[in-house]
């Protein structure tokens, strides 16, 4: 899979985005190792904190089929800038796959591509307990 082909999940997976009190859709598609990919979008609730992020339904999605390794995220928003995962949505994926590479996009399809560690050098571990 391309990174053009992922990101166009991703976009895709943003039109389902449900974003009635921040109006910030956002989309995106794991690839797990095995060539599966499962999209994702955020859903929000009236109560902020119970609000998901595109990319946490996306791997949600994908550890409930039984997936726990992954290659790939692409992340799409309406943003002039790239558009990444929050600290959330970064420790949780750093739970799975710390070498994940992580595609950022912008509303023009333009993007980065980082490595997880890059977004987030200094993950928590239950190793450091």
């Amino acid at each position: 899979m391309t990174d053009h082909q992922l990101l166009a999940l991703a976009k895709d997976a943003m039109k389902q985005a449900y974003a009635p009190y921040s109006h910030f859709p956002v989309g995106a598609a794991l690839l797990c190792s095995d060539g599966t990919v499962y999209t994702g979008c955020n859903v929000e609730c009236a109560s902020y904190g119970n609000s998901i992020c595109a990319e946490r339904t996306a791997l949600c999605k994908a550890v409930s089929e039984g997936e726990r390794s992954f290659l790939t995220l692409a992340v799409i928003a309406n943003t002039d800038g790239f558009c990444t995962p929050c600290g959330i949505c970064r420790q949780m994926l750093n739970e799975f796959s710390p070498d994940l590479r992580v595609l950022c996009a912008n509303k023009e399809g333009e993007y980065a591509a980082y490595s997880l560690k890059e977004l987030l050098p200094h993950a928590f571990s239950s190793d450091d307990l």
